[in-house]
């Protein structure tokens, strides 16, 4: 069985229509920040803070692993099976890209990291940040630190 790699597990396992719908609410930011380009500072910001739905599953998983710990071993050892049930889940989704909350996650819009990285890069790009690299290289290719203006500018 060949498992997906890791930037594509979430999207190839939820609605084709869940993945279009938050392609188009991307494009749609797109040319709103293409019309007001003095905001998109503030939007590069927050998306500094989103949340990846791999970061929602991670927080949601161990908070209920914890919780059924805790009433485990002070109410009832039967909430001992909610952190098995949720282990099982981190191990599911950490092999096939799916588990029970990742449609849930996706229905709320939440998107992967490589959705996020998507629009912070389309962002940049409309901001202007890799203008320079438009212009063509010295003939001998060391008269510029291009791995250093590369890294400058995807840091920005």
């Amino acid at each position: 069985m060949k498992l997906p790699g890791t930037s594509e597990r979430v999207t190839m396992h939820t609605d084709k229509e869940i993945n279009r719908e938050i392609m188009v609410s991307l494009e749609q930011r797109l040319w709103y920040y293409l019309d007001h380009p003095e905001k998109i500072d503030d939007r590069l910001l927050a998306l500094q803070r989103e949340w990846d739905v791999e970061r929602a599953i991670e927080a949601n998983a161990s908070s209920l692993a914890l919780a059924g710990l805790l009433l485990g071993f002070s109410v009832s050892r039967k909430f001992l099976l909610l952190p098995t049930v949720v282990a099982g889940f981190l191990l599911q989704h950490s092999l096939q890209g799916w588990c029970p909350p990742v449609p849930i996650l996706r229905r709320l819009r939440i998107r992967t990291q490589g959705e996020i990285e998507l629009e912070r890069y389309a962002l940049k790009a409309l901001r202007g940040d890799f203008a320079a690299f438009d212009k063509p290289a010295p003939a001998t290719g060391r008269d510029r630190d291009l791995p250093g203006e590369v890294l400058e500018a995807v840091q920005k």
